[in-house]
């Protein structure tokens, strides 16, 4: 009698006979979205160890910011969204802010806070509209393509697959090596697992590659389950008042700009999926998910976390039946319980995880098929944006040359009117980045 109230009462809360949806479906759909993102439990802590953060209190963070983060979404915005630490985002925390700024990485977490403050102030008014809007697409679809550029980056270098060299800069690395050879055989099971539509196939491949490694000497047994490490290290550890830099204005712009539209792509894309779109065009509680996505790095920056975004994995979920919050909260709730798992996370080796890393970046580059390859004023700023983010191993520096470059050239192209006041303004301040940082 018990379960018939608790499911009434899940019923009228998340309205899911409205949706056309029961608790049994949302809960599949909660596990689905859950499986197909719980890599991040694994790459965010070791990304973020790079930076110097303790790697057990890096992992109960990204546990705990994803949960709250998806918390927030299921039970505010009422949307079956998962939420997590951002892939490229970290990257960019931890490799240019800590690795080629110089920033201590609780002022990296400071900018973190910072960006996610002024995404929530946006969130509340029509300024975000505006910000949207003035942005061109083409810019918009090139810095998604040059994230993914520059996070792959990252996981071939962190692979081994390409090594520094003082000749050419970059060169091939040696598959001689069992951990090069193992990261290549990650990305490539990903690869199959995932054009054959496996369950979980990130995280089934991340797992195999462990296990063999294990097998091979390489990875040393600690267990799977224990007690959660202490959050001590990360929790309220950023500092707000070294991240009111000067030099740090491009960091906390970057860490917003791709956030934002980051999430407003994604968000657009699960509501057309998850058939939230009105005849009008309406989208129903859209902006309610908008202020949670914006909360969520802030409740994460306080815990310990990179930007937490909504993730377009969660894509598997509303294929699985998730229309509701409900989805999303299922999914908090595994984020939760994976705090226990800190042991598992421990055996993760780099070169497991730089395997996930390279497919993911593959995926987020395939937004380059949108840009319109015929008017040179899109396309080359476009490309500048997209090659610059890995070359200079800097998102914001290739935000900054894209959007001088756009400006540039359709001034001088006669087309000057169709650069926003925004535009001018975000240029101004990149210009000034330049000449005096």
């Amino acid at each position: 009698m018990s379960e018939d109230r608790n499911a009434g009462y899940l019923d009228r809360f998340f309205k899911l006979s409205a949706h056309g949806t029961n608790v049994r479906t949302e809960v599949i759909a909660g596990v689905t979205t859950f499986v197909t993102m719980a890599y991040i439990i694994f790459v965010n802590p070791n990304i973020m160890a790079d930076a110097g953060v303790d790697h057990g209190a890096a992992f109960v963070a990204t546990c705990i910011g994803a949960a709250l983060a998806c918390f927030l979404m299921g039970l505010y915005a009422n949307w079956p969204v998962g939420l997590a630490p951002g892939m490229g985002l970290n990257a960019f925390f931890t490799y240019t802010v800590v690795g080629e700024m110089g920033y201590d990485w609780q002022v990296a977490l400071g900018a973190v806070f910072l960006s996610g403050v002024a995404f929530v102030i946006l969130s509340f008014w029509k300024i975000r509209e505006w910000l949207l809007n003035s942005i061109p697409m083409s810019l918009r679809f090139a810095m998604g393509a040059g994230v993914g550029l520059f996070l792959g980056l990252i996981g071939l270098k962190t692979a081994g697959i390409v090594v520094d060299s003082p000749a050419t800069l970059l060169t091939m690395g040696t598959f001689t090596e069992p951990a090069v050879l193992l990261a290549a055989l990650c990305f490539l099971m990903i690869a199959v697992l995932s054009h054959h539509r496996v369950f979980g196939a990130v995280l089934i491949s991340i797992l195999a590659v462990t296990a063999i490694g294990w097998a091979l000497g390489l990875v040393e047994y600690t267990g799977i389950v224990s007690m959660p490490p202490s959050l001590a290290p990360t929790f309220l550890a950023m500092d707000i008042a070294g991240a009111f830099d000067v030099a740090m204005i491009s960091v906390i712009l970057a860490f917003l700009f791709v956030n934002m539209f980051d999430t407003a792509g994604t968000l657009m894309a699960v509501a057309h999926r998850a058939n939230l779109i009105r005849e009008d065009g309406y989208i129903e509680n859209m902006s309610k998910a908008l202020k949670a996505d914006s909360s969520s790095s802030v409740v994460g920056a306080l815990v310990g976390c990179p930007p937490v975004t909504s993730y377009v994995e969660s894509a598997s979920g509303i294929a699985a039946g998730g229309r509701t919050g409900l989805t999303a909260v299922v999914c908090g709730i595994l984020f939760a319980a994976s705090m226990f798992l800190a042991p598992l996370a421990g055996m993760i080796p780099a070169y497991a995880t730089a395997g996930a890393l390279i497919y993911v970046a593959m995926l987020m580059m395939g937004g380059l098929h949108s840009i319109d390859w015929r008017d040179h004023t899109d396309m080359i700023p476009a490309i500048v944006t997209v090659v610059m983010m890995p070359l200079t191993f800097s998102i914001a520096n290739g935000i900054a040359m894209g959007f001088i470059t756009y400006a540039v050239m359709k001034v001088f192209t006669g087309q000057a009117n169709r650069i926003s006041l925004a535009m001018y303004v975000l240029c101004a301040i990149f210009v000034a980045k330049f000449v005096f940082l």
